[in-house]
């Protein structure tokens, strides 16, 4: 079987989730390339993962110029996910993307449009769609067995970016909710065929109206009220006042049952320490003490499944499910930047392009 060839740009957070995934399914793909302004990134994450025979580029242009590959791995900070994605499909690739799939609605239009100008498959990386315990409640939700769901709550919270670029609007889009928040509204949004109908929203507002971050152009706690076009209501919040390590939460209110998930603390494994541990889990501030420790984090968040989905489907030249393509990117953003919309003006935002 020939396997895909994968050029990977970035080298840093991002591209350590995506090669963790790579590296379990090595009878299906290979990295080519991977590009990073660091060189030195480039050898320790090889190194960690154990990819060989691939050539190393300082410069995303020359990679995306230069490297023989059939996909393109958008690891890098979200103000240059447009300019490296327009750059690789115009070159003949198809593209992952991490999320969010831009920092505006219009530049996640201008993706997809080229993407179906040049027929290239835009493979938008929204992990919790293949989190295991996500799937599993999702198979119970659809089963029936529970009844109509009624309301749904999810959420991500943590204690704030690990990223520079995350004080800066113009370089990340917006604060917590277009990074943390951006899970739970796409999750959401593929489980109802991105078919919402109205959104009520507030956010702390930046800086000196933050909770904790005020050097921080954008806001450090938000919520969204949604109703979908089936009647189902959720909530959607997202902050970055949360002390404790990651929580994913979701909460799934059913006519005759309720289903209740925690990725991140709720796990067969605790453990006391003195002197502390190296790792618990993501974000967690002390390991000393009891804590939680995660498993196979990147599995259980969904990063392995969601790889091999995209490889699967880039062998084959299919698109990705729903909530995994690149038009499930581009309903995120719109429903994000209306978020803010209706925060920041203090109405209720009806969607307009619901087809009745």
């Amino acid at each position: 079987m020939n396997k895909l060839k994968v050029l990977l740009i970035g080298a840093a957070f991002s591209a350590d989730l995506h090669s963790d995934g790579y590296s379990r399914i090595l009878d299906k793909v290979q990295i080519v390339g991977i590009c990073d302004k660091d060189l030195s990134r480039i050898t320790a994450l090889a190194e960690r993962y154990g990819f060989t025979g691939y050539t190393a580029y300082d410069d995303y242009n020359t990679a995306i110029a230069e490297c023989d590959c059939d996909l393109v791995d958008i690891c890098m900070p979200n103000f240059l996910h447009h300019d490296v994605a327009i750059k690789a499909m115009n070159a003949g690739r198809d593209i992952i993307c991490e999320k969010p799939l831009a920092t505006t609605v219009e530049d996640a239009q201008d993706m997809v449009d080229t993407a179906n100008r040049l027929g290239k498959h835009i493979y938008y990386a929204e992990d919790w769609l293949f989190a295991p315990a996500f799937r599993k409640a999702k198979a119970i939700m659809e089963s029936g067995q529970l009844g109509k769901p009624l309301y749904i709550r999810a959420r991500e919270c943590h204690s704030g970016s690990h990223s520079p670029f995350a004080q800066s609007i113009k370089f990340c889009g917006g604060g917590c909710m277009v990074h943390l928040g951006v899970h739970p509204v796409c999750f959401l949004l593929a489980l109802k065929d991105n078919k919402w109908s109205e959104l009520t929203a507030m956010t702390s507002g930046g800086l000196e109206d933050n909770l904790i971050h005020h050097k921080m152009e954008g806001e450090d706690w938000a919520g969204a009220f949604v109703r979908f076009a089936d009647g189902t209501f959720a909530t959607m919040e997202a902050n970055y006042v949360t002390i404790g390590g990651m929580e994913d939460i979701m909460d799934i209110y059913c006519e005759r049952g309720t289903i209740h998930v925690d990725l991140s603390f709720r796990g067969p494994v605790q453990a006391f320490s003195i002197d502390g541990l190296d790792y618990t889990i993501e974000k967690a501030e002390v390991t000393t003490g009891w804590s939680n420790v995660a498993v196979d984090e990147k599995y259980q968040l969904g990063y392995c499944g969601e790889i091999n989905h995209f490889v699967e489907c880039a062998m084959a030249g299919e698109d990705a499910q729903v909530g995994l393509r690149g038009i499930d990117g581009l309903e995120a953003m719109r429903v994000i930047n209306l978020i803010y919309k209706s925060a920041k003006e203090g109405v209720n935002v009806k969607n307009d392009k619901l087809e009745a």
